[in-house]
């Protein structure tokens, strides 16, 4: 069901013929993002609605009859940076949430075992967020392909690679403890002193 706090969509509305305001989720797998990014639509939030790593992926698997190798990597990841600056630039005005963001290529890249590339380099200095947000951890996958690119023993790596490539790249990221996806959304919002979703919601 969506929902909408009538303050949030007040402030959501008010904000909208200001400033670009760019707020990344992000975290290792396992870490709730799924869902989430899907209180944060509920809530009326202007949100990415899919990461476009997961679906490149699965792309890339399909024309090669099997999941990437390190070998693989740079191609992917480049098309994926790729399509973060196409959504980076499409947002003009107001506020809205990136599911996972630009600098996340640093943690994926080192993962594997490679350096970043000079276009990861470049666009991390050009296109800058506003807040980061970080997931902590949960206990189970939230999508097949989790299990590709971290199994269980490495999740915690995964995860801290993204941490440290936010920091690499500038950043102090905030830092979003295991809970309901609500309550971590309303966390969030407070965060940005915007109206918590969970108060005052009605269905629409």
């Amino acid at each position: 069901m969506t929902t909408t706090n009538p303050a949030l969509a007040a402030a959501l509305e008010a904000a909208s013929t200001g400033d670009p305001r760019r707020y990344v989720i992000t975290g290792g797998p396992s870490s709730g993002k799924d869902d989430l990014i899907e209180a944060v639509h509920a809530a009326g939030i202007p949100c990415m609605a899919e990461e476009p790593g997961r679906e490149i992926y699965r792309k890339h698997r399909e024309r090669l009859g099997r999941h990437l190798l390190k070998e693989d990597r740079r191609e992917y990841s480049l098309e994926v940076l790729d399509a973060f600056v196409t959504e980076y630039t499409a947002h003009t005005g107001g506020i809205r949430f990136y599911n996972r963001g630009i600098p996340d290529g640093y943690g994926w890249e080192g993962f594997f075992g490679l350096r970043p590339a000079p276009q990861l380099e470049q666009a991390t200095r050009r296109y800058r967020y506003d807040a980061i947000f970080v997931l902590d951890p949960l206990d189970t996958f939230e999508d097949p392909d989790d299990i590709v690119w971290a199994k269980d023993r490495e999740i915690r790596r995964v995860h801290e690679l993204i941490v440290q490539g936010y920091y690499d790249a500038g950043y102090e990221p905030v830092f979003v403890a295991p809970d309901s996806a609500d309550a971590r959304l309303d966390f969030i919002c407070a965060n940005l002193r915007l109206p918590k979703p969970s108060r005052g919601a009605r269905s629409r």
